[in-house]
């Protein structure tokens, strides 16, 4: 086990740079796009999903998130653990497991039937959560689920996830707006700088990526739109 309390959050970016791509969890495509959720084109996709599959792997990345919680918002500042449905659901229990808290999930929208229920797990009044998922880009699906913690009278001001896009320029400032500071442990930025330096992927795909992460919305609107 990687000692996370004697790493820098410059070194812990870096480890969780390579651990990423080892798995292949970056890809990286200049001449046929991904789609994304939102209809737009990129040529970046990282699914940080796979990172369960991998034991040793995920727990190390799991050890470094606990450490960056603890370092920047204090070792008593959570009563309660909660997973975004559904990427944020395994990593949110490990952080629970590691912090000794109890962890609860936070659905996108209530079930539609039975208690008609949104957060599962037992949440109170008072509680103060930390919301954990796996990445963000803009920071909107944050903000959905900390409106839905905070309707049942906990607060939420922390989220922490392992990626974080950090290529919109208000995605910090939006998130703050509503009370809410993000904890990451890695951006596109350090991704890049590691496949570089470890020649993961060629110099033409990895300029053209650098174009996108620069100016996302030039890039799409270059390629009409999509």
């Amino acid at each position: 086990m990687i000692p996370a309390t004697y790493l820098s959050p410059a070194d812990m970016a870096q480890m969780t740079a390579r651990m990423l791509l080892d798995i292949r969890a970056v890809h990286f495509n200049a001449t046929e796009p991904f789609t994304h959720a939102s209809g737009k084109q990129a040529p970046t996709y990282i699914d940080c999903r796979k990172l369960i599959s991998y034991p040793r792997i995920r727990s190390t990345l799991m050890d470094f998130l606990t450490c960056t919680i603890l370092r920047n918002a204090g070792l008593e500042a959570f009563d309660n653990i909660a997973g975004g449905e559904t990427a944020g659901i395994p990593f949110a229990a490990l952080v629970a497991e590691r912090m000794a808290l109890p962890m609860t999930y936070v659905r996108k929208k209530p079930k539609g039937y039975g208690r008609d229920a949104q957060i599962e797990g037992q949440m109170n009044e008072g509680e103060r959560v930390l919301l954990v998922e796996d990445l963000t880009t803009d920071g909107g699906s944050k903000l959905k689920f900390v409106e839905a913690i905070r309707k049942t009278g906990a607060s939420c001001n922390h989220t922490a996830v392992v990626f974080f896009y950090d290529i919109f320029p208000d995605t910090v400032k939006t998130l703050a707006a509503e009370g809410v500071a993000l904890h990451y442990l890695c951006t596109w930025a350090d991704v890049v700088a590691e496949a570089r330096r470890a020649g993961d992927f060629d110099e033409d795909t990895l300029t053209e990526v650098e174009r996108f992460l620069a100016a996302p919305d030039a890039w799409q609107a270059a390629r009409g739109g999509a």
